[in-house]
């Protein structure tokens, strides 16, 4: 078998035999990744050394006939031009980086995140971006004060339109809790709670954000006690000690349509998820 450059023979538990390629730059050892020839390997490595020893091409010029992983290939591209080695598909601009899921598809995000994200791999599924943090998935968008349910243009908006800019300035949250959304009425702005049993329900207006939240959970409770089977989120109130939320939850008001629907599951006894 002839000898390929940058390629060794690695095998499988099974014994079956694959090849693995990889490259040293600037004392680093790079894996390019695992091949099932060791021909498909050393493609892999001859691009990289293209790339990295003799500087041809840039982050665009990009090929699947290169034989190398669009991955593999910012990774060498950012270690190339910014001298710093990332594991992830990063590439370094000035106050800000660039993470790229696809060739086509990346995201910009502060230089405050590049260690997070250097060492966090981003997901993609269903429109979501997630990572794996401590065995479990995080939505990025969490790091924001953004919660799961959080609808974008309602909840959180994208300051210049742009929804793959993930910079902290340009991120706006509209509502903090769930439930919870400002609005006008009769010509004055307020803080409307609604929650959703069979379609939605109004809970009631109140004069801050908070007020509304706890209006929420009150709203929820009360469902429960009535025998709503609902798992309703809980908005957590952060800042807020327990005498002076249970103060407000025990004065806030509840619109008689709720109060009213309550009181029908308790009278009628129904024990229903809705």
């Amino acid at each position: 078998m002839p000898q390929y450059p940058g390629v060794t023979i690695a095998y499988k538990k099974n014994g079956e035999c694959y090849y693995r390629a990889g490259i040293t730059y600037r004392n680093k050892h790079i894996s390019l990744g695992s091949f099932n020839s060791a021909k498909q390997g050393n493609q892999a490595y001859e691009t990289a050394l293209l790339v990295i020893r003799e500087n041809k091409y840039n982050l665009i010029d990009y090929s699947e006939n290169f034989g190398l992983d669009f991955e593999k290939w910012v990774i060498l591209m950012n270690f190339r031009d910014n001298g710093i080695y990332i594991k992830n598909p990063i590439y370094l601009r000035t106050n800000y980086f660039l993470y790229y899921i696809s060739r086509d598809t990346f995201f910009l995000f502060d230089t405050d995140d590049l260690f997070y994200y250097g060492h966090h791999k981003i997901m993609m599924r269903g429109g979501h971006l997630f990572v794996s943090d401590y065995g479990m998935q995080v939505n990025i968008l969490s790091r924001y004060g953004i919660k799961n349910y959080a609808v974008a243009g309602k909840d959180y908006c994208f300051i210049n339109g742009n929804e793959h800019d993930l910079r902290y300035s340009n991120i706006e949250v509209i509502n903090h809790y769930h439930g919870v959304f400002y609005s006008k009425h009769k010509s004055l702005l307020c803080y409307t709670a609604k929650i959703h049993i069979e379609g939605e329900y109004l809970i009631g207006r109140y004069s801050s954000e908070k007020e509304a939240a706890i209006a929420y959970n009150k709203a929820a409770d009360m469902l429960k006690r009535n025998g709503c089977k609902k798992n309703f989120p809980v908005n957590y109130i952060s800042d807020m000690d327990e005498i002076e939320y249970a103060k407000l939850y025990h004065n806030l008001r509840i619109s008689k349509n709720l109060r009213k629907f309550a009181d029908n599951l308790n009278i009628n006894g129904l024990n229903k998820e809705f």
